[in-house]
């Protein structure tokens, strides 16, 4: 079996381990990725529709999709790669009073941190979504920084250009277990062989509980499932990513929401009201015929569309919803970048910016305040709450 030595190995080569092993690299950090599957991006990251919004209600998340943003934006000018990158921003569309109040509530506290984004009225909303639904449409919101990027493409590039930076990648590789001496993170075992470094980032999305158990930490993050589908191209005519956040009339969706890629493909996906959860990634007989009604009844020039495909993947979800992104005080150079919540694409660039400054500064990026919104506290987590995750 072959060992061999780096100065940061990155496990798992996702949404955020790519990245993380992307701005490792250009740190100058020998860096080693190693991912279970054939190839990067194949676990749930390629089950996400591509938006990336810094439209949230937590600072630390706006803060980092921004961040996000100010890549993906300027790539293609910057080095040259085609990642699918769509301006267009996102449109909330609103048709109550309740929400109204609820998303015009927030814009003070994304406009202070950097986000534009603003109320629209029924007319605007109605150019950026032709043939919306017109019957008690009262506005929207609309923040035109925000846009899509495919998810096929972003990891593929990222990768690539971490390996010219020095960056190894192993795929079809399994991690069997973790050297750990003294309280201190020494390396990795797979089935393949064993590899050394001094810090260890694990950024393995909806198997993190499991690599916890491996690592001797209870980390609380457990699946659920959601669903996607894409239709054939069509001429672009909608601009941005839309979220319908009317509860369905059917009784099962919470919101859906959906976009037209690069390619003039219609991309959606709902959140349903009951969670599935579980790793189960098969495809229900429900979603098409509930998310096909939801679309058609908001816009209903969609109705002809020819759907090619659907899927589903897993939101790698923590208890409260909040990220895991910390130093965990029980292994030393161990950095967790898990619990993304579903968000990972969008966070991920923020967050691997944010494991190249633990690894090499020893502090994050993010303000003081907010760095402590998605910081991991293992004395928090009891075995009682742990179990109920497993």
């Amino acid at each position: 079996m072959a060992s061999h030595t780096y100065d940061a190995i990155v496990v798992g080569a996702g949404s955020v381990g790519v990245p993380s092993a992307y701005y490792l690299a250009a740190r100058g950090l020998r860096t080693l990725v190693i991912e279970r599957r054939a190839a990067v991006g194949q676990g749930d990251n390629k089950a996400a529709i591509g938006g990336v919004r810094a439209t949230h209600s937590d600072v630390a998340k706006i803060l980092l999709c921004l961040r996000t943003l100010e890549v993906v934006r300027t790539w293609k000018e910057e080095h040259g790669d085609e990642i699918g990158w769509k301006p267009g921003g996102y449109c909330f569309p609103v048709y109550s009073d309740a929400l109204r109040d609820k998303l015009c509530g927030l814009l003070p506290l994304q406009r202070q941190h950097g986000l534009v984004n603003d109320w629209v009225d029924p007319k605007s909303v109605d150019e950026l979504v032709p043939g919306i639904l017109p019957e008690g449409l009262l506005g929207g919101t609309y923040s035109p920084g925000d846009g899509q990027v495919s998810p096929l493409l972003l990891p593929v590039v990222l990768m690539r250009h971490a390996i010219r930076m020095g960056a190894e990648l192993r795929v079809n590789e399994r991690v069997t277990g973790y050297l750990i001496e003294s309280g201190a993170i020494k390396g990795v075992v797979t089935d393949k062989g064993s590899y050394h470094a001094p810090r260890v980032v694990l950024a393995t999305g909806s198997d993190a509980a499991e690599h916890g158990r491996l690592l001797g930490i209870p980390i609380p993050v457990a699946p659920d499932s959601h669903e996607a589908g894409i239709t054939a191209p069509v001429e672009h005519f909608i601009r941005p990513l839309v979220v319908d956040m009317r509860p369905g009339p059917e009784g099962k969706t919470a919101n859906f929401y959906f976009g037209q890629n690069h390619e003039g493909q219609i991309i959606f996906c709902y959140t349903p009201k009951e969670l599935f959860v579980g790793d189960n990634r098969h495809s229900l007989s429900e979603f098409l015929p509930i998310v096909a009604a939801r679309i058609i009844s908001l816009v209903p020039r969609l109705r002809h569309l020819l759907v090619r495909r659907v899927w589903r993947g897993c939101y790698p979800m923590t208890p409260d919803g909040v990220p895991i992104l910390d130093n965990p005080r029980a292994v030393e150079g161990l950095t967790l970048a898990v619990g993304m919540c579903g968000q990972g694409f969008m966070l991920g660039i923020g967050v691997g910016q944010e494991v190249a400054s633990f690894a090499v500064d020893g502090r994050p990026l993010l303000p003081p305040d907010v760095a402590k919104a998605v910081r991991f506290n293992d004395a928090d987590w009891s075995s009682g709450q742990t179990e109920a995750l497993k």
